[in-house]
């Protein structure tokens, strides 16, 4: 019973050190590393870069219309949800809507370990 408890308590361990330490090398697909015009040349590009129990910024601001969001794991292992939008990454990667004015609240949608209720920030749409 003891090597049981012993081994589920060192699986669980290693699961939540896989999950908030693994990195992410691929950069985003803005390979110019400025926020502004995307590949296409249309609409607006967001750069969110996530680490442990953070994002980069506390605010994003881009003008209303067509938004591509780029999520960039920087440490740990992250998604994000932007409420009030379709926008929903489970993983580094891309993802575009048309966004109207007005503030909405980008959260990590995977638990990542004690400080994820603290990884929040704010995408303002003008």
């Amino acid at each position: 019973m003891k090597k049981i408890l012993l081994g589920m308590m060192t699986l669980s361990l290693a699961l939540v050190l896989a999950a908030c330490g693994g990195g992410d090398d691929e950069g985003s697909s803005n390979s110019d590393g400025e926020a502004g015009e995307n590949a296409s040349g249309d609409g607006e590009t967001v750069d969110i870069q996530a680490s442990n129990w953070q994002f980069d910024q506390e605010e994003y601001t881009v003008p209303a219309g067509e938004v591509t969001v780029n999520l960039t794991n920087e440490e740990g292992f992250h998604g994000i949800e932007i409420e009030g939008t379709d926008i929903a990454l489970d993983d580094a990667g891309s993802q575009t809507a048309t966004l109207e004015p007005g503030e909405y609240t980008i959260r990590c949608s995977i638990m990542c370990g004690a400080g994820h209720d603290d990884m929040v920030a704010t995408l303002i749409v003008e």
